[in-house]
């Protein structure tokens, strides 16, 4: 570790880097900066040299250098959801792995004007492109100015006209939940919902009333949730008291988890009396008793995804790729069983 004259250790510099590396402190900076024109044995050197000393590059040196941050902007959701930490935590290993650092603007709400505002501290960051990592219910011209000025990905199925959507298909998501129950011989399918104004819970109410449409089936009135394992737990007691009732969709599982509580506390047994079906397959979903069936929704290939089509725009600022859509998997397990008198169609 270099010193200070007066015996204070202080950090490595990009001349000790070069002095261990046996190069100008000129080649390091171009090893660092990503240079084209620079031999692999060379970079090697300094590479190593780097790792010896424990070199930390200045960031807003780098920037200032070079023009480039090699920073990627998310905007996501004050939030203790699942999902949303699961997505920025896939976002946060494919960006890495590509020589970026994250940051992160949180807004506590989905209005256009904290929207608004996540996206402007991201631009005045020096951001190189954003991931709108929640539900842009409605857009504003200064949003659009926003996502046009730097490059920018939305993960939730919305878009402005200068984004570019990755999106997981949620409407198949419920589709592949209500068709498993209605598979097992029951007659229809309850549903208890996401917010209204989350895109992802309007597609998955779509995909459940379609299903059950198609295959002629009567279409239960949804019940409202809010993502938590609290407003599952109270439709569930509302559930548990419907006679009728056999088989369940419910909107993520943190919900079903409440669900299921409820069921158990009024005595309807899971799956002999209800068969219960959520979404996201978090960790939990497997340990749960009994283990939840629901669909899982892959969220690290799904940050992985957004950074890399990201990085693809901000090389190529012209070029505008059709929406990617990732597709949800059913994992069956133990909150689902053939109705009662009936069994698998």
């Amino acid at each position: 570790m270099a010193k200070q004259k007066a015996g204070v250790e202080r950090p490595p510099g990009m001349a000790d880097v070069a002095r261990v590396a046996g190069v100008s402190a000129q080649t390091v900076s171009r090893v660092l900066s990503d240079h084209p024109n620079v031999q692999d044995k060379t970079r090697a050197k300094v590479l190593a040299a780097v790792d010896q000393l424990g070199y930390r590059r200045n960031n807003a040196a780098r920037m200032l250098s070079s023009g480039r941050s090699r920073t990627i902007g998310v905007v996501t959701l004050q939030t203790n959801f699942y999902s949303r930490a699961a997505v920025t935590s896939g976002i946060e290993h494919a960006a890495q792995a590509a020589g970026y650092t994250v940051s992160t603007a949180t807004t506590t709400s989905l209005d256009t004007s904290a929207i608004e505002g996540a996206l402007s501290r991201l631009a005045d960051q020096g951001a190189e492109g954003i991931i709108l990592s929640v539900p842009l219910i409605h857009t504003s011209p200064r949003i659009e100015q926003l996502t046009r000025a730097t490059p920018t990905i939305t993960i939730d199925g919305s878009r402005t006209d200068a984004t570019e959507v990755v999106a997981i298909d949620q409407t198949l998501a419920a589709r592949l939940a209500t068709q498993h129950l209605l598979d097992l011989g029951h007659d229809t399918v309850w549903h208890v919902a996401g917010p209204e104004e989350w895109l992802e819970a309007a597609a998955r109410r779509e995909g459940w009333r379609s299903t059950l449409e198609e295959a002629g089936r009567p279409v239960p009135p949804p019940l409202e949730g809010d993502w938590s394992p609290g407003s599952g737990y109270r439709n569930g007691l509302i559930l548990a008291r419907i006679p009728d009732v056999t088989a369940v969709f419910v909107a993520s599982d943190e919900m079903a988890f409440g669900v299921i509580r409820a069921l158990h506390e009024l005595g309807r047994r899971v799956p002999e009396d209800i068969s219960v079906v959520g979404v996201d397959d978090i960790e939990l979903a497997e340990y749960c008793s009994p283990s939840l069936t629901t669909v899982a929704q892959p969220f690290a290939r799904m940050g992985a995804l957004a950074v890399a089509h990201l990085l693809r725009l901000i090389a190529e600022p012209g070029a505008m790729p059709e929406p990617a859509s990732v597709e949800p998997q059913l994992v069956a397990r133990a909150s689902t069983a053939p109705a009662k008198g009936g069994g698998a169609a």
